[in-house]
C-alpha cells in the first residue's frame, strides 16, 4: 500500500483507512464521502474544506507546551500567542480561529489598515493586538481608537519616523496611548526562502543606534512608560532550530539592556513567526529538525538564562506563529477531468494490410509481452517509438503510421508497468520518468497553491480512495489553466503515483493538503479562475456536518469585481444574438443558455 508519506505531514489529523483517506476524529468519516455528499448539492469544481478542530488542535499544542516548558523550568514569565491576519484572512478562518483560541486570550496581529480593523472587531475581552508593519498617521490613529476602546493593543514601530507620529498623535489627543513596542533589526539570519526577514539589511526594524535614539524620544516626550515589547522575526518556516536560538541569544541582550537604560516596562519579547510545518512526502526530504516541544524548551531556557546572567526579570514570551497554525486546517479536493494519455487504447489502432516492419514489430511486442519478459519489451518499444518517429520527419511514414506507433507503445508502457509493479527496479523508476501519465485536474495551481508556482513549495498530494490498490502511474499534475506553469511535474526524487481509472465509469479525486496558510490569500485569478467552493466541516462521535458553504463566485461576480459593467456585457451579447442569422426561436433558448453560463463558475464540469 503507498500511504503517499501521511505518516509524515499528517500529524495523526489524517489516516487511512482501508482503501479511503479518513478525518482522524470522532466518527472519521472519510474526505470521498464528504465531498461526494457537496456535489449531490450540485457543486461542480474544486471544494475548499476547513476542518475547525484542526485549528483548536495547533493552538493548544502551543499553549500546552510552552506552559510545561514554563513549569519544567521555572520560568517566571507569562506566554501568550497572537495569530498574524496575513497568513489567512478569510472570515470563516477567522471566526473558527476566534473561537478556538477563546480560552487562552488569544489575540491577532495586524499588518495593514483593513487587518487593523479586523482585529479590532474580532477579538474577545483582553485578547492582545499587535501591528507590525510600515504605518501612516491615519493606522497609528485606528491603534488609538483601538486603545480608548480598552483594547489590549501594541503598535510595533518599524522606523524612528512612525515614533514620531505615535509621539504627534498623542500629543494632539491627549488620551490613552497604546503601547508601543520595537522591532529589532537582529545581525542573525533565518534559512531558506524567507531569510532575507532577518539580518542586518532586513526591511524592517531599528539598528542599535535606532533603538537607543527611540529611547531618548520616549522620555523627553514622557512615553517611555508605554514602552513595552521588543519584537523581531527572521523568517518564515523556520526548519534549523539554531537559527532561531541565535537570534533569542541577541535579542534577550538588547532586551535586558534596554531595561537597563531605563525602560522599566518593557517585558515582552515578541519573536515572530517561523515555527516551521513539515510538508515532506518522503522521509529523504524532510527539512524540519526540531519538533515543537524543543521549540517551546529552546526559547525558554536562553531567555531565562539571559535574564538571570544580567539580572533583570524574566521578560514575557509571545510568538507569532501562523504557518503553524492554518495550514493543516484546510484540504483542497478536485477532481481528475481527464487521463491525457488514455486515448491511446486498442481500439484507436488503424492496422493497415501492410505495416511498416517496426510499427509490426511494435504489434508482436504488445501481443507476446509478460511479465518475464515485460522490461526487455519495454526497451524495445521505446527505442522503436524513437525510430518511428524520426522515419516520420524524414516522410517515410504517413500520419496513420505515426499513430499506430504512438499507439502500440502507450499499451505496451501500460502493461509492462503492470506486469512489474511487484517489482522496485530503478530502471523502471528511470522509465516511467520518461512516459509520465499525465492528469488533467479541475484546479487552479495560481488560484489555490500560489506556492508551488512561486516558490516551488510542495504540497502533499494524495488520491482520496483506492489506497487498497498500488498505484503504478507516474504521474505528472496539469491544471486546468491556460499557462504552460501550472503543472506538479513527475520527479524522480519526489515521485507521485496514481492509479490508473477510466474516468467514464468512475471519478478520481485528489486531495491537496496543508493549504491553509497564505495560499488562499495569495491566490491569483489567473485566467479569471477564482476562488474555489469552501465548505466547514464539523464532526463529532455520530458523524458529520457540513456547513458555511461558500460557492465559488460566479463569472459575472468576477468580471464585476474587475469593474467590468456586466449590465453593458449582457445587452451586447443580446445584441450580437438578436443581429445573427439565428433563428428566432433559438435566440431565446441561446440567450437563457448565456445567463446560466455567467450565472455558474468558471471550474470546468465533471460527470457527477
Amino acid at each position: 500500500m503507498n500511504n503517499y508519506g501521511i505518516e509524515i505531514w499528517g500529524d495523526d489529523n489524517f489516516i487511512i483507512d482501508g482503501s479511503l483517506v479518513v478525518v482522524n476524529k470522532d466518527s472519521k468519516p472519510s474526505l470521498l464521502n464528504i465531498i461526494k455528499e457537496i456535489r449531490d448539492e450540485g457543486t461542480r469544481g474544486p471544494v475548499l474544506l476547513r476542518f475547525p478542530h484542526l485549528i483548536e488542535k495547533q493552538i493548544d499544542n502551543i499553549y500546552q507546551n510552552f506552559d510545561r516548558a514554563k513549569r519544567e523550568l521555572n520560568y517566571g514569565g507569562d506566554f501568550q500567542a497572537v495569530f498574524p491576519l496575513k497568513v489567512n484572512q478569510f472570515p470563516n478562518f477567522i471566526t473558527a480561529l476566534v473561537e478556538a483560541g477563546h480560552k487562552y486570550n488569544y489575540g491577532l496581529e495586524a499588518g495593514s489598515k483593513a487587518e487593523l480593523l479586523i482585529a479590532m472587531s474580532h477579538t474577545k475581552n483582553q485578547a492582545p493586538i499587535t501591528v507590525n508593519g510600515f504605518k501612516d498617521k491615519e493606522m497609528i490613529e485606528l491603534g488609538f481608537i483601538s486603545a480608548l476602546m480598552g483594547q489590549n493593543i501594541t503598535l510595533t514601530i518599524e522606523g524612528i519616523n512612525e515614533l514620531e507620529t505615535i509621539i504627534e498623535v498623542a500629543g494632539e489627543q491627549k488620551s490613552k496611548t497604546p503601547d508601543i513596542g520595537l522591532r529589532i533589526k537582529l545581525h542573525s539570519l533565518g534559512v531558506g526562502a524567507w531569510a532575507k526577514s532577518g539580518g542586518i539589511n532586513s526591511k524592517f526594524g531599528l539598528t542599535a543606534t535606532e533603538l537607543i535614539k527611540s529611547i531618548d524620544l520616549l522620555k523627553k516626550s514622557r512615553l517611555l512608560k508605554n514602552f513595552t515589547m521588543i519584537h523581531f522575526h527572521i523568517g518564515s518556516q523556520i526548519t534549523d532550530i539554531n537559527y532561531l536560538k541565535k537570534a533569542i541569544r541577541e535579542a534577550g541582550n538588547i532586551y535586558a539592556d534596554l531595561v537597563k537604560l531605563g525602560a522599566l516596562n518593557l517585558s515582552t519579547i515578541n519573536i515572530g513567526g517561523g515555527l516551521a510545518v513539515e510538508y515532506a512526502q518522503k522521509k529523504a526530504n524532510c527539512e524540519v529538525r526540531y519538533s515543537l516541544k524543543e521549540y517551546a524548551n529552546d526559547i525558554i531556557f536562553m531567555l531565562g538564562t539571559i535574564a538571570k546572567s544580567k539580572n533583570v526579570t524574566e521578560p514575557n514570551i509571545m510568538i507569532e506563529s501562523g504557518r503553524y497554525i492554518a495550514s493543516s486546517h484546510a484540504v483542497l479536493i478536485a477532481p481528475v477531468f481527464e487521463l491525457v494519455s488514455e486515448g491511446y487504447i486498442e481500439y484507436d489502432l488503424r492496422l493497415k494490410e501492410k505495416n511498416p516492419p517496426l510499427i509490426e514489430e511494435l504489434n508482436e511486442l504488445y501481443k507476446s509481452i509478460e511479465k518475464k519478459n515485460a522490461l526487455e519489451y519495454l526497451h524495445d518499444g521505446l527505442d522503436h517509438l524513437n525510430s518511428l518517429l524520426t522515419l516520420f520527419d524524414l516522410g517515410y511514414i504517413d500520419l496513420i503510421d505515426r499513430s499506430n506507433s504512438e499507439v502500440l507503445t502507450h499499451l505496451i508502457i501500460k502493461k509492462a508497468i503492470y506486469l512489474l509493479q511487484d517489482y522496485h527496479l530503478s530502471e523502471l523508476l528511470h522509465i516511467q520518468d520518461l512516459i509520465q501519465e499525465k492528469y488533467l485536474i479541475n484546479f487552479s495551481m495560481f488560484q489555490s497553491m500560489p506556492d508551488f508556482w512561486g516558490l516551488k513549495q510542495h504540497f502533499p498530494v494524495m488520491p482520496l480512495a483506492k489506497l487498497d490498490i498500488k498505484p503504478t502511474r507516474s504521474a505528472t499534475l496539469w491544471d486546468i489553466t491556460c499557462d504552460s506553469d501550472g503543472e506538479i511535474k513527475f520527479e524522480r526524487d519526489n515521485h507521485l503515483y496514481l492509479h490508473s481509472i477510466d474516468l467514464k465509469k468512475e471519478e478520481y479525486f485528489l486531495g491537496f493538503f496543508l493549504l491553509g496558510a497564505y495560499q488562499e490569500v495569495l491566490g491569483m485569478n489567473h485566467n479569471l479562475f477564482s476562488h474555489p467552493t469552501e465548505a466547514t466541516i464539523l464532526i463529532d462521535k455520530k458523524g458529520y456536518t457540513i456547513e458555511k458553504v461558500i460557492q465559488s463566485p460566479s463569472i459575472i461576480n468576477i468580471l464585476d469585481d474587475l469593474n467590468y459593467d456586466t449590465d453593458k456585457i449582457k445587452k451586447a451579447l443580446y445584441e450580437k444574438i438578436n443581429l445573427s442569422k439565428i433563428e428566432n426561436g433559438l435566440k431565446e433558448k441561446i440567450e437563457d443558455k448565456l445567463n446560466i453560463f455567467l450565472d455558474e463558475n468558471g471550474y470546468l464540469k465533471t460527470i457527477k
